[in-house]
This record gives structure tokens, sequence and C-alpha cells, in this order.
């Protein structure tokens, strides 16, 4: 009977210790699952902030002067271009050109940056949606531009109005007319 005891006592106290250690490893895990949800959390707060910069650096880009280059000139170009283009509407659809977004961009524009992009070894290209974005819209305007060459403020507006040669051309005059007058207003 004694031995019985013993056998109980001692099983009972293995019993125990087991079942202190097993709630002390649980507690352990539910310790590391809170640092690792804190950890989650904080990390997904600096993916939300890491956003919010970059909304931020859009806003900044959009208000930036874009003189191209052109000397002494403090005019918000790219402004007058997008009014004149689109009214700033990232929606505007022009059917018979199929011009998408605030900048009228044709799918011809998309093909020829792409061509450029990997022309400059870049690895970074545009799909025709992203004619929809005004951010993208831009960046494929400044790549147009740099890579044209195009120097003035006249040769800009002409040359995206009517291609590379645009400046050559008797029918983007009419556009310049329109871009300056929005410059000067």
């Amino acid at each position: 009977m004694e031995k019985i005891i013993r056998y109980l006592v001692i099983t009972t106290t293995i019993g125990f210790l087991f079942f202190k250690c097993f709630k002390k490893e649980e507690t352990n895990n539910k310790l590391k699952n809170t640092i690792n949800y804190k950890h989650q959390t904080i990390d997904s707060l600096y993916n939300h902030i890491d956003s919010l910069y970059k909304v931020i650096d859009t806003l900044q880009l959009e208000n930036q002067i874009w003189d191209y280059n052109i000397k002494n000139n403090t005019t918000h170009l790219l402004s007058a271009i997008i009014h004149v283009e689109s009214r700033g509407n990232d929606s505007a659809y022009n059917a018979s050109e199929d011009a998408v977004g605030c900048l009228q961009i044709r799918k011809c524009v998309i093909d020829d940056v792409n061509r450029i992009l990997k022309r400059q070894k870049s690895t970074k290209r545009f799909s025709y949606e992203d004619r929809w974005c005004r951010f993208k819209s831009i960046e494929i305007f400044d790549i147009v531009c740099k890579y044209y060459g195009w120097n003035t403020a006249e040769e800009i507006a002409r040359c995206w109005n009517g291609g590379p040669r645009g400046i050559n051309k008797l029918s983007t005059v009419g556009y310049w007319e329109k871009v300056k007058n929005q410059i000067n207003s």
C-alpha cells in the first residue's frame, strides 16, 4: 500500500510538473504571438506611413514647377497642358483617338515610352491602363520630354500635341496658343 501511495505521489508530482511546464510553454507562446502581433502591427503601421509618404511625394510632384530646362520660366507648363488636354479630369476619354486620362495619352505613346525604356535598359514598363493614373501619366510625359530633348515651353507643348516633330507642324500652333493662354491666365 505504501508503494502505491508513493507511486501516486510521484506520478502526481511529475504530472503536476509537466502541467506547470506545459502552462509555462503555453504562456511563452502567447507572449511570442503577442510580440509577433505587435511586430506585425508596427510593420503594418510602417507600411501605412510609407504609403502616406508616397501620397505626399505625389502631391509635391504635382505642385512642382514643370519648367523642363526652360530658362527663367516659372510657369506651370504641365498644369497648363493638363488643363488644355482634359480640364484636369483624370477620367477624360476621347473615343475617336482612344486618348485617355489627364494628359490624353494614346496607346502609341505608351508603346513609344516602353521602347525608350527598353533602349535605356530599364526594366520599368507602362501598360495602357496606366494612362488613367495621373502620377503615371506625368511620369510618361516626363520620359517623353527628356528623351526627345524638348527644351522650350512651345516645343514641349507642340510636340506633346503633334509628336516628336510637332514643332514643325502648323496644326500644333493653335494648341500652343491654348497652352500659352492658360499659362498667362
